[in-house]
């Protein structure tokens, strides 16, 4: 099991935890992680980290499609890598809702499948420099020439020479954007993954497979899931303190009729607590939402607890069918705990 640095994205202010990232480098983490919504950006932090760095991978959980056109992604990324010395930069990639792509970035929701497709293509062709970029797609083409176009545009190729082979992972949970991220991605970031996911999620990631032209089956698949880390003897306590975000989400991030969030709790089960919470939510009542969250919808995305009880629900998250996982901790101990725990795989 490959372990992972997750560090989100920032609140009011942007803290880096710089030692904490050294000492999961140290311990052997596979890679760090950053995130964007509407504040920090996920690749800056990214830019920075690769000067304290020397071997920890890092990786965009997730890139916001319509944060910047694909082109500028793939500019960025292949910055950010030769930055940090080839070879260590994973691009993450993903789509939020319609209030946020057309409320804070100013797109067009469009096909979020098209659209994500797309774009991976797009920056494909950009890393392999085979010839100058065209892409005639259902949702983005280069040369640009839509309306408002001169008809001018000229097909370019990077000056920069990027790594061909640079990775790029989706993150996605509905079966549409699941189903793609097995046909084109090199890794998945899956939401609101827990052990005993794979029985809705394998089968989806295997139609995506079989239309992949590299042969490329589910081994080769890494799948990095989130999973929160505390050490505590105070259990029910520490369970309670994640619920207002997953009430946030669930309630308020997203529209009532489109909520990735909410749809990813109904498809773990919990249908009636979805539409509570969110009821909930919308009508104000943000305190109440966070209580109708079960211990249980927590604690199965969790690790917590005193050291033993971690090691012991370790197990089947070692057996779920993720390859890694995406730590969120700010606990020093936890980092060593969770690599003790993945040198015993």
């Amino acid at each position: 099991m490959k372990l992972a640095l997750s560090l989100g994205y920032s609140g009011a202010r942007l803290d880096i935890p710089t030692q904490r990232i050294l000492l999961a480098e140290r311990l052997g983490f596979h890679s760090v992680w950053t995130a964007e919504a509407y504040g920090s950006d996920a690749i800056t932090p990214l830019a920075y980290l690769a000067g304290k760095t020397t071997k920890i991978k890092l990786g965009t959980a997730v890139i916001q499609v319509a944060a910047r056109s694909a082109a500028a992604a793939a500019m960025a990324i292949g910055t950010l890598d030769s930055l940090a010395g080839g070879g260590r930069t994973i691009c993450g990639v993903g789509v939020s809702g319609p209030q946020i792509v057309e409320g804070w970035y100013g797109e067009p929701w469009g096909k979020p499948y098209h659209r994500i497709k797309d774009y991976v293509n797009i920056m494909r062709k950009v890393f392999e420099r085979n010839e100058p970029v065209t892409h005639q797609g259902r949702e983005i083409s280069l040369p640009f020439v839509g309306e408002g176009s001169t008809g001018l545009g000229k097909p370019l190729r990077s000056i920069l020479h990027i790594d061909p082979d640079l990775p790029i992972w989706l993150g996605t949970g509905s079966e549409i954007n699941v189903k793609l991220t097995g046909e084109i991605a090199d890794g998945w970031l899956p939401l609101n993954f827990v052990p005993g996911s794979m029985k809705t999620f394998q089968p989806w990631l295997e139609i995506g497979l079989a239309r992949r032209a590299d042969g490329r089956t589910l081994k080769d698949l890494d799948i990095f899931a989130r999973v929160p880390v505390k050490i505590t003897g105070e259990i029910r306590q520490t369970l309670a303190s994640y619920k207002p975000n997953i009430a946030l989400y669930v309630g308020g991030m997203g529209h009532r009729h489109k909520n990735f969030h909410k749809d990813a709790m109904i498809l773990r089960g919990y249908s009636e607590t979805a539409q509570n919470v969110q009821d909930l939510y919308l009508a104000g009542r943000k305190t109440e939402a966070a209580e109708a969250i079960p211990d249980e919808y927590v604690d199965e995305m969790c690790l917590v607890g005193p050291k033993d009880r971690i090691k012991n629900r370790y197990l089947p998250w070692k057996a779920s069918g993720a390859t890694g996982l995406l730590v969120i901790t700010d606990q020093e101990e936890a980092i060593d705990l969770m690599a003790s725990l993945s040198k015993e795989d």
